[in-house]
């Protein structure tokens, strides 16, 4: 079975062939948990693909929420891709730097969000670039800036009080992208003050599930079916996706997408909001 939406990725070799597309634009979305001791900006100034602007998952965000990287304005998502030279009618190519596309979706997802449909998230990644000898650059391009026109699709994103609402009405199914131990409430979650556990009714796909470790990349069609069906998801039915902070959960919505799924959506607040908030119910 192929993808049903092939287009939301791109190979390293078409990207090695278009890059000098004028109508292309190339964003490194690198995003790493604290405990990895990983600095995304220092790396990308080392070494980026060329062309390749940073996209800051902590800057392009609400800064007034307490919560990490949620979601920004949509005058701010707008303001920051004018600013990186990203404009109406560009195709934009997302990656990042981790084994199994960490936070490359959370940005393909944010685009989608602010009504950007033409993105896809390179496979395999920077560390396949690399592998195969391409070209990187260590200085930063000087984008001229461009006209963006957002339109934020609130059906791709879900909110506490809509997941806590879902509790009785169970019409959309949860799955969660964190570690078996995390969701079991085994493993102790990577920022303090959460509670162990999972939102009651909620399914298990560990994200790190969807690459194959062999190659990097995305499994293919019908393996990624299966992991979503022996997960225990109806695919006929709409599907929430959750995490730890909204960012690998993009990458199941990204899966969901490959593979012609159209009713699914992301919990913005992911474990941070539901973890901590003692008015919200947990399972084990």
């Amino acid at each position: 079975m192929s993808y049903a939406n092939p287009d939301a990725l791109v190979s390293t070799e078409w990207l090695a062939e278009h890059l000098r597309a004028p109508d292309l634009r190339v964003v490194d979305a690198s995003w790493y948990l604290p405990a990895l001791k990983r600095d995304p900006k220092r790396e990308y100034a080392e070494r980026h693909i060329p062309g390749a602007v940073y996209f800051d998952l902590d800057d392009i965000s609400d800064s007034n929420d307490p919560l990490p990287h949620m979601l920004p304005p949509l005058e701010k998502f707008a303001s920051r891709m004018r600013r990186m030279g990203i404009g109406d009618g560009n195709r934009v190519v997302v990656y990042d730097g981790s084994d199994n596309h960490v936070s490359a979706p959370r940005a393909w997802w944010m685009f989608r969000v602010f009504g950007h449909a033409d993105v896809a998230v390179l496979n395999g990644g920077l560390k396949k670039w690399l592998a195969e000898g391409r070209a990187v650059e260590d200085l930063p391009p000087l984008p001229r800036e461009r006209h963006y026109t957002a339109r934020r699709n609130d059906l791709l994103v879900r909110d506490a009080e809509q997941l806590k609402a879902n509790l009785t009405s169970k019409r959309e199914q949860v799955l969660d992208a964190r570690s078996t131990g995390r969701f079991n409430g085994t493993e102790a979650e990577p920022r303090a003050g959460l509670r162990g556990g999972h939102i009651p009714g909620s399914l298990s796909l560990p994200h790190a599930t969807l690459t194959d470790p062999a190659t990097g990349l995305i499994k293919d069609a019908d393996a990624l079916r299966k992991l979503f069906v022996d997960a225990g998801i109806d695919m006929n039915r709409p599907v929430v996706t959750t995490c730890g902070s909204g960012v690998t959960a993009s990458g199941l919505a990204l899966a969901l997408h490959l593979l012609g799924h159209r009713q699914f959506a992301v919990y913005d607040g992911s474990w941070s909001e539901w973890g901590a908030r003692a008015d919200l119910p947990v399972e084990r």
